[in-house]
């Protein structure tokens, strides 16, 4: 009886499943009535005002309102989720808040689906672009992709990347009215913006222009089992048989010492933040110069693993090779944790500081809204429930009124001290539109105390705060479409006018299309002349 039941327990838990994904497929497919999408808008925009502490900063409350006000008036005919997500985006920009996003709804797939697609390869993964000198090109490839590095897009299926970037940047937000962060962001998160235009797709063609010749490329996915035929393929062909590959038997010393090398390998990886299907290191520290005299620090972002030990290990090392310089290479890093670039700070001060201010809210329970937002699993909100009178109490011990607002402290708030072996040296740091989030209230950190001499251009993310920290991600009733939402206004203690621009280079360099295709970095070029280290 016990076997029975849970198998039809079984049976009406997949019955269920595939008619909620058949439901839910078909619901962000259709055509929605002008009154549904209105009241998505209404609701969108009321869940803006409840939570966006710094909502009309950059953009009146008049002005804003109109905008939402001329969106439904424009909305007068019934349209799909993914058009309804492009001219929402077209005015949730105007908040001037790059942490605030619009994403249209995503296709789900049943349990049979999601286990065929698991495992499954698409090589245009393998590509990273860059948009400079307008042109879309590929500054980053892995795998058998390596030759198109540098290779121009002329072409993506039968439209120009031009006519499609002009098209994106209607739609991306930055902080305040910087436009930098358009230009590189763009190019950067190409793919991205081409998924959520044109919806999820099985293959893609790029026509390449790559020196003097003109080809296109064809990519497709291919599921795990066609993987494995594949394989089985290549294995067929080759000379040498499987059978005819004796299996080598270890020693119990070798396989210690195998466990050991895995481990150390590991702990590497988690120190230097290793990402697997880039092949890359989050952090890497270099000594460049005639005479090795610059250490040179690329970040590429501060989410990933622990960092105490490679910062802690990094300093140790300069300090013993009394390096005459500091590079802080913050290009292309979206940002990350503020404990991060809190540490991190504490390297290159020899003061007490402050990280950031106290950061306005419009809820006493950040932590708990955002974990309990309409579009979290049912397993966090449960946890989320069961954990609540842990959470409310963290919130309403870090939240407090202060002049009619509400505040937030996180541990960057309170007051640091700097590390032992704090760099004294000059600190130069690089940056362009794609230093965003925390990279910016470092670098505001740093430009504000005159710490370090900035090179490149303007940085997308705001000298004077920006609203992140915890969010709510807010799914609308009809369409689907969902809403990120930041809870926190974070900004560092030094502040600029005119408001809504980010961290100026006292070096404006701007690289070009014929820099890259002769491996020249004119920043850090311009740095290492400046140094006299050149070689």
């Amino acid at each position: 009886m016990s076997y029975k039941l849970s198998f039809t327990l079984c049976l009406i838990l997949l019955l269920t499943s595939c008619s909620s994904v058949e439901k839910y497929n078909q619901q962000i497919s259709k055509l929605h009535s002008v009154e549904d999408i209105h009241e998505d808008i209404d609701k969108v925009y009321e869940q803006l005002q409840r939570n966006h502490p710094h909502l009309y900063q950059f953009t009146s409350k008049a002005v804003l309102d109109f905008k939402f006000d001329s969106l439904k008036k424009a909305i007068d005919k019934p349209m799909d989720s993914r058009t309804f997500y492009k001219q929402l985006s077209a005015v949730t920009k105007y908040v001037g808040q790059g942490h605030l996003s619009m994403s249209p709804p995503s296709q789900r797939f049943d349990r049979k689906a999601r286990k065929a697609l698991r495992g499954s390869k698409f090589d245009i993964t393998n590509l990273d672009f860059e948009y400079l000198d307008n042109k879309l090109f590929v500054t980053n490839a892995r795998g058998k992709d390596s030759v198109l590095i540098n290779a121009e897009v002329l072409k993506v299926e039968d439209e120009s990347p031009q006519d499609l970037i002009k098209k994106y940047k209607r739609l991306i937000a930055s902080d305040g009215y910087n436009t930098t962060l358009h230009q590189r962001v763009v190019g950067t998160r190409f793919m991205s913006y081409y998924v959520n235009d044109k919806g999820r797709f099985d293959s893609i063609s790029l026509t390449f222009r790559n020196s003097d010749s003109t080809f296109v490329k064809q990519y497709k996915r291919i599921l795990k089992k066609d993987l494995a035929h594949l394989k089985q393929d290549s294995l067929a062909k080759d000379s040498v048989k499987l059978k005819d590959v004796k299996k080598i038997k270890l020693t119990k010393a070798e396989r210690k010492a195998k466990k050991k090398e895995r481990k150390a390998e590991r702990k590497h990886n988690e120190k230097y933040g290793f990402i697997p299907d880039r092949n890359e290191y989050t952090r890497n520290l270099n000594f460049i110069g005639k005479d090795s005299a610059v250490a040179l620090l690329k970040i590429r972002g501060f989410s990933r693993y622990d960092y105490e030990d490679f910062y802690d290990e990094s300093f140790k090392l300069i300090d013993s090779l009394k390096a005459e310089a500091l590079v802080i290479d913050l290009r292309n890093n979206f940002g990350g944790r503020l404990k991060e670039i809190t540490y991190l700070y504490s390297y290159l001060t020899d003061e007490n500081f402050r990280m950031i201010n106290p950061s306005e809210v419009n809820t006493r329970f950040p932590l708990l809204k955002s974990l309990m937002a309409n579009s979290s699993p049912t397993l966090v909100k449960a946890i989320a429930g069961i954990a609540s009178p842990v959470l409310i109490t963290i919130d309403l011990f870090k939240t407090k009124k202060e002049d009619n607002k509400l505040y937030y402290k996180f541990k960057s708030s309170k007051e640091q001290e700097p590390k032992p072996l704090n760099f004294k040296g000059k600190v130069y740091v690089l940056i362009n539109g794609n230093s965003f989030s925390a990279s910016s209230i470092l670098s505001t950190q740093l430009q504000g105390s005159k710490r370090a001499t900035f090179v490149g251009e303007e940085t997308g993310g705001a000298y004077n705060g920006t609203v992140a920290g915890y969010y709510k991600m807010y799914e609308m009733p009809h369409t689907k479409v969902r809403a990120r939402i930041g809870l926190a206004f974070i900004d560092a203690p030094y502040k600029v006018t005119p408001d809504g621009y980010g961290v100026k280079p006292d070096v404006e360099l701007l690289p070009s299309y014929k820099d890259r295709l002769q491996s020249i970095d004119p920043e850090l070029e311009w740095i290492l002349e400046d140094l006299g280290q050149k070689n």
